[in-house]
C-alpha cells in the first residue's frame, strides 16, 4: 500500500493573467518547481514557457525555485507577465518590468511609497524611444504591450486599495499625452496598438469612465494616419497596426450612444461636450471603416439593398456592411424627427408665440448629417433617401447652415445639393471660403488713390500686392480728402467696378438685353497688359465680396459658367448675343431640306476681328471645306458658341479666376465657390437688391441723435424722401451711406443700422454724412421748404455720387488743345505714331457718316447691323428681335435709354423702316454722342 499523502504539502493557488484579463486555478505540491507551473500554463493558455513570467508579491519567481521556496500558501496570487526576451532594447525592458513589478505589489498590498516609481519608469520608458527611425520605435514601443503593462496598468486602475486608481488615472494619461506632444507624429501612430489595447480592458471594466473616454479619443485621432489591416474572420491583422474588426465595435458603440441621445432629444447631455465628444470619435473611427468597405466593394460600387442571405458576399466584412446599414437607417430616421422636432420650434419663434430653445443638440446636427451622407454614399439607394428627406426638412437645414456652419468645418457635402438649401445658405457658405474681414488697423494693405488716376493706381497697389496682405484688410484714402475709414473702401469698391466694367476700358463687354450683365471682351488684347487687368480684376471682385459691398455689376451666365467650370449651351448665350442665338435657334429649326441645299451657304468657320481687320478663323480642323447641313448643323452650332464665348476669351477667364482664387482662402476651390452658387444668388452678392428702396424699411432701421422721431425735422425729413424719384433715394444712400444697392434683405442686411444726427450749424449749411458709421447730418432746418432745397442739391448725381468725377470738366479745352497739337505735328512734318478712324476723319471733313465707315470703329454694331439690313423680311416684322428706335447709352456710370427719333420706344423696327434704324443709330452712336 503507498504511503499516505500529506494533505498540507497539497495547494490550491491562482495565477492572475494580466494579458487577457482572467484567472487561472491551480493544484501543485509545495515541493512542485516553478518551471512545472510554467509548462502547465503553457498546456493550458499555449503560452511559450520561454515568454511566461510568474510575479509573487512585487518578485519573479525562479524557475529552480520549489513553491514552498517562494512562501507561496494557500489561496495565493500570482501574476502571469511577459518575460524579457532577447532585444536589442534590454534598457527598456528592464524598466517595464520592474514597472509591472511595482504594480503587482501595489496591487498586493498599500505602498504608496512606490505609486511613483510607476510614472518615473513609465516617462523613462517614453524619453527611451527612438525619435529618427520608425521601425527601431515600433520595437521598443511593442516591450511595452509584450510585457502585459496595459493589462497591469487597467488592473491598478481598478485596484480597491486607495490611490491605486489615481497613480493609474495619471500614469495612463501621462502616456496618452506623451504619445501625442512628445513623441514625433510618424512614432505617435507607432502607439496606436497601445492605446487600442487600453479601450478594450478599460472598456470591458470601466465603459462609461472618463479615462476610457479619453483613450477612445486618443485612438480616433490615430486610426487616420495609420494602415488599417483587413484582417480575417478570426480578426488578425494583416501587416497592419490595427484591423477593420477592431476598429468596428467602436462605430457601433458610438452609433448606439446618438442614437439614444437623438431619441431623447439630446436632453440628457446638460453641457453638450458628452455629445459632441461621441460625435468627433464617430467621425474619426467611421473614416477608416468607410474606406475599408470602399476598397472591397470599388470605386464607385454600391452594395445592393436588400442584403442576400448569410450577409454581403465580401471577404471580412460582411456583419461589418450589414450592420452599418442598420446604424444609418437607424440615424436617419432620429435626424429626420429631430429636424422636424426643431422646424416646428423656429415656426413658434417666427409667429413670436413664444422664445426659441435653441437645444444643446442642434450644433452638433449638421456634422452628424454628414457623416450620414458619407455612409449613403456605399449603399445603393441610400443617397436618394437621405436627400429626400433633406429636401423635405429644407427649413432646418437652411437654419442650421446660417446659425452654425464654421469657417473650419467641410462644407463640399452640402454646396453640391443647391436643392435642398436656398439663397441665404449658400452666400452664408460661400462667404466662407472667403477670409475675414479684420479690424486691425495695423495689418491693413493701405492705399492712397487718385480720383482722375483711379484705375491705373488701384490696379498698381491690388495687383502687384501679396494675397495674404490684402486679406488682412484694406485701408481706403483719396488723395487730398480727409475722410476715411468703411465708407470710402465701399466707395472706391463702387467706383473701380464701374471703371474696371465700362466698356469703354475694353476689358468687357455689356450683354445687349441686359446692360448690367457683363462678360470678357475678345478683343481685349487691344492692351497689351490686359491679362494683368484680367487678374486685377478678379482680385477686386473676390475682394468687393470678402467686404460684402454691392458694386452693382453681375456676370453674364457664360461668363459664369467658365467660372465655375461649366459646360456652355446655346440658351447660355441668349442675353450674351441675342443675335448670334437667334440665328442658331433658326438653323437648328429650319428645314432639313433648305439647310442640305446650302441655301444658307454656311461652312465650318467664323469670320473674327484681329486688331482691327477681319479674319477667318475655322472653327475645325478642315472647316473651310465643310458645309453645314442637316445632320451636322448641331455640331455646328456647338462649336460655333464655343469658339465665340469660350476659347476667344479662354485666356481672360483664366487670369480672372486665379485673381480671385488668390484671395480665396483655399484658392483650389476657386470653380467650387461658383459652382456652389446659382447666377442669381451672385446676382444679389455683387449687385444687390433689384427692388425700390422702401422707405419704410428705410425708416425703421434709422436711429437719431440729437433728434426726436416725432421732431417736425424727422417728420418733414421722411416725407421728402417719400416724395423722391427712385434715383433721387439711391444717390441720397449712396451720399448717406456710400452704398449704392442694397443687399437683397434691404437694409436689415446692411452691417449697421442708420443714424440722423442733429448738427449746430446754420440753416444755410448742406446736410453732410459719415459714411463709415451710416450717418446723415444736418442742423434744424426752420421750414420744410428749407429742407427740401438743401436736399435737393445733395441728390444731384454729380453731387451725391462721387464717381461723376471721372467725366473732366476740362475735356473740351482738351480737345481743343488735342486739334492744335495735331496741327502743329503736321506743319513740323513729325510722324505721331497714331491714326484717325473714318468716322472721326469723315466728321472733321464735314462729310455724311454711313453705315461701311464704322466697319472698324465698331465691328459688332457693323455685323449687327448688315445682319438686321439682310434679313428675311418676314423675320424682321415678325418682331423676332424686339427691337425699337432706341439706344442704350452710359451716363455718369449708369445706363439710360435714348430715343432715336421723337417717340422711338414705340415705333417697332421692321423690313420698311430698318434703313431708317440703322441711319439714325449709327448717327447717335457715331455724331451726335461726340458733335461737342
Amino acid at each position: 500500500m503507498a504511503p499516505p499523502t500529506n494533505d498540507l504539502s497539497r495547494l490550491q493557488f491562482f495565477v492572475r493573467m494580466i494579458s487577457r484579463g482572467n484567472t487561472l486555478v491551480l493544484h501543485a505540491n509545495s515541493q512542485d518547481t516553478v518551471k512545472s507551473i510554467h509548462k502547465r500554463i503553457r498546456s493550458i493558455t499555449g503560452i511559450p514557457v520561454i515568454e511566461q513570467r510568474l510575479i509573487y508579491r512585487g518578485k519573479e519567481l525562479r524557475w529552480k525555485q520549489t513553491l514552498a521556496d517562494c512562501s507561496i500558501q494557500n489561496d495565493a496570487g500570482l501574476q502571469l507577465v511577459g518575460r524579457m526576451r532577447s532585444t536589442g532594447h534590454p534598457q527598456a525592458w528592464q524598466l517595464i518590468n520592474d514597472m509591472v513589478s511595482v504594480i503587482c505589489r501595489l496591487c498586493k498590498e498599500d505602498m504608496t511609497r512606490d505609486s511613483k516609481d510607476v510614472k518615473s519608469r513609465l516617462t523613462e520608458f517614453l524619453m527611451m524611444t527612438p525619435r529618427s527611425h520608425s521601425k527601431a520605435a515600433a520595437g521598443h514601443l511593442q516591450i511595452f504591450m509584450s510585457s502585459c503593462a496595459p493589462a497591469a496598468l487597467v488592473m491598478l486602475y481598478i485596484s480597491p486599495i486607495k490611490g491605486n486608481k489615481e497613480c493609474a488615472d495619471e500614469s495612463i494619461r501621462h502616456f496618452i499625452n506623451s504619445s501625442q506632444n512628445v513623441l514625433p507624429k510618424n512614432i505617435h501612430s507607432q502607439c496606436a496598438p497601445i492605446v487600442l489595447e487600453f479601450c478594450k480592458l478599460l472598456g470591458r471594466t470601466a465603459p462609461d469612465d472618463p479615462l476610457y473616454s479619453l483613450c477612445r479619443s486618443s485612438l480616433g485621432s490615430m486610426v487616420e494616419y495609420i494602415d488599417i489591416g483587413r484582417g480575417s474572420k478570426n480578426g488578425a491583422c494583416n501587416k497592419a497596426l490595427i484591423a477593420v474588426q477592431e476598429i468596428f465595435p467602436f462605430v457601433s458603440e458610438l452609433a448606439t450612444r446618438l442614437s439614444y441621445d437623438l431619441g431623447s432629444g439630446m436632453e440628457l447631455s446638460m453641457s453638450g461636450e458628452p455629445l459632441l465628444t461621441d460625435i468627433q470619435d464617430f467621425t474619426a473611427f467611421l473614416l477608416p471603416l468607410r474606406t475599408a468597405i470602399i476598397e472591397q466593394v470599388g470605386l464607385g460600387g454600391l452594395i445592393s439593398i436588400p442584403f442576400h442571405e448569410g450577409g454581403h458576399n465580401l471577404p471580412c466584412y460582411g456583419e461589418e456592411i450589414k450592420f452599418l446599414h442598420g446604424i444609418f437607417t437607424d440615424l436617419m430616421v432620429k435626424m429626420d424627427q429631430c429636424l422636424i422636432k426643431m422646424e416646428g420650434g423656429l415656426t413658434v419663434k417666427e409667429k413670436g408665440e413664444g422664445a426659441q430653445n435653441h437645444h444643446l443638440g442642434w450644433p452638433q446636427y449638421l456634422t452628424i448629417l454628414k457623416e450620414l451622407n458619407s455612409i449613403s454614399k456605399i449603399y445603393q439607394g441610400a443617397e436618394e433617401q437621405f436627400w429626400t428627406i433633406l429636401r423635405f426638412r429644407k427649413v432646418s437645414l437652411c437654419y442650421l447652415i446660417i446659425r452654425y456652419a464654421k469657417r473650419s468645418d467641410d462644407h463640399m457635402w452640402i454646396l453640391k445639393h443647391k436643392d435642398v438649401t436656398d439663397f441665404e445658405s449658400r452666400r452664408h457658405l460661400a462667404m466662407m471660403m472667403l477670409p475675414e474681414v479684420k479690424d486691425e488697423y495695423e495689418e491693413l494693405h493701405e492705399m492712397l488713390i487718385d480720383r482722375s488716376q483711379l484705375l491705373a493706381e488701384s490696379f498698381e497697389y491690388i495687383a502687384h500686392a501679396d494675397p495674404e496682405v490684402l486679406s488682412s484688410g484694406l485701408f481706403m484714402e483719396f488723395q487730398n480728402e480727409e475722410a476715411t475709414g468703411p465708407g470710402v473702401l465701399r466707395e472706391w469698391f463702387f467706383l473701380v467696378c464701374q471703371a474696371i466694367f465700362n466698356p469703354q476700358n475694353a476689358l468687357f463687354v455689356a450683354c445687349p438685353n441686359d446692360r448690367r450683365r457683363f462678360f470678357p471682351n475678345p478683343a481685349s488684347k487691344v492692351d497689351p497688359s490686359h491679362l494683368e487687368y484680367f487678374s486685377f480684376s478678379g482680385r477686386v471682385i473676390a475682394l468687393a465680396l470678402m467686404h460684402k459691398v454691392q458694386v452693382g455689376i453681375v456676370f453674364d451666365r457664360v461668363f459664369f459658367l467658365q467660372l465655375a467650370g461649366q459646360y456652355v449651351s446655346l440658351e447660355d448665350i441668349r442675353d450674351a448675343d441675342p443675335f448670334l442665338y437667334n440665328s442658331c435657334k433658326q438653323i437648328l429649326e429650319m428645314d432639313a431640306e433648305v439647310v442640305d441645299s446650302d441655301a444658307l451657304g454656311l461652312k465650318f468657320v467664323r469670320e473674327v476681328e484681329d486688331l482691327g481687320s477681319m479674319k477667318i478663323v475655322e472653327l475645325c480642323h478642315g472647316g473651310k471645306g465643310i458645309s453645314v447641313n442637316s445632320r451636322n448643323r448641331e455640331e455646328y452650332v456647338d462649336l460655333l458658341i464655343q469658339h465665340r464665348f469660350v476659347t476667344s476669351i479662354t485666356e481672360q477667364v483664366t487670369h480672372f479666376a486665379q485673381g480671385f482664387a488668390a484671395i480665396l482662402c483655399k484658392p483650389r476651390l476657386q470653380q467650387f465657390f461658383f459652382q456652389s452658387l446659382e447666377l442669381e444668388d451672385l446676382d444679389w452678392m455683387l449687385h444687390g437688391s433689384e427692388k425700390a428702396i422702401s422707405v419704410e424699411d428705410w425708416k425703421a432701421h434709422t436711429e437719431y441723435n440729437g433728434y426726436k422721431e416725432t421732431d417736425p425735422q424727422i417728420y418733414w425729413f421722411w416725407k421728402i424722401v417719400g416724395e423722391m424719384s427712385a434715383e433721387q433715394r439711391k444717390v441720397l444712400l449712396f451720399f448717406w451711406t456710400s452704398v449704392k444697392y442694397l443687399p437683397e434683405e434691404g437694409f436689415g442686411g446692411l452691417a449697421s443700422r442708420l443714424y440722423i444726427y442733429r448738427t449746430t450749424e446754420f440753416f444755410d449749411r448742406l446736410p453732410s454724412s459719415r459714411t463709415c458709421f451710416y450717418r446723415l447730418c444736418f442742423p434744424p432746418y426752420p421750414s420744410k421748404d428749407v429742407m427740401q432745397d438743401r436736399l435737393r442739391i445733395i441728390t444731384q448725381e454729380h453731387v451725391g455720387c462721387s464717381f461723376a468725377s471721372k467725366v473732366d470738366p476740362l475735356h473740351l479745352e482738351y480737345f481743343s488743345f488735342s486739334g492744335r497739337v495735331i496741327a502743329l505735328a503736321l506743319m513740323h512734318k513729325v510722324q505721331v505714331g497714331i491714326v484717325f478712324d473714318r468716322v472721326f476723319f469723315l466728321q472733321l471733313a464735314g462729310q455724311y457718316v454711313s453705315l461701311e465707315d464704322i466697319r472698324d470703329a465698331d465691328p459688332f454694331l457693323y455685323n449687327s447691323c448688315k445682319q438686321i439690313l439682310e434679313m428675311d423680311a418676314e423675320v424682321v416684322d415678325s418682331d423676332a428681335l424686339g427691337l425699337t428706335f432706341v439706344r442704350e447709352v452710359e451716363n455718369l456710370g449708369s445706363m439710360k435709354i435714348v430715343e432715336l427719333c421723337p417717340g422711338g420706344k414705340g415705333i417697332s423696327v421692321n423690313s420698311r423702316n430698318r434703313e431708317e434704324y440703322a441711319d439714325l443709330l449709327i448717327q447717335h452712336r457715331f455724331v451726335t454722342s461726340i458733335t461737342e
